[in-house]
């Protein structure tokens, strides 16, 4: 998604980085909280999250290089499909296993975390 955002636009728009660092910061903490609890060592997951992001950026950079021609339609469609993805990671896992946890504030944090991404996407 990174990728296709700096060919959308030439810069990747701050709505595009807030709704990532939304999406990502309460799953990376869940998991690490759930390797945690698996017994796993701070430096095994630091190596992990390392990992992760060293693949995410690769991702992005393969993106922007083998989209470069896509057209807007094309561009449209992977940005709709990306957004899709995130809320069906949070309205699917995420929201169930917090409501679980006993916390009942989680899709009420999703709906608003889904409206700042929203209204700051509306006007950039």
């Amino acid at each position: 998604m990174l990728g296709v955002s700096l060919l959308a636009g030439g810069a990747i728009s701050v709505a595009v980085l807030v709704a990532v660092f939304i999406s990502n910061v309460p799953e990376a903490l869940a998991s690490t909280s759930q390797l945690e609890a698996a017994g796993h060592k701070r430096g095994r997951i630091l190596g992990i999250w390392i990992l992760v992001a060293g693949v995410s950026g690769l991702a992005a950079a393969i993106g922007y290089a083998a989209l470069g021609k896509a057209g807007p339609d094309v561009i449209g469609f992977i940005e709709a499909f990306a957004a899709g993805a995130i809320l069906t990671m949070l309205a699917d896992d995420m929201i169930p296993a917090a409501y679980i946890e006993g916390d009942k504030l989680p899709g009420v944090a999703a709906a608003a975390g889904f409206g700042v991404a929203a209204l700051l996407s509306f006007s950039t």
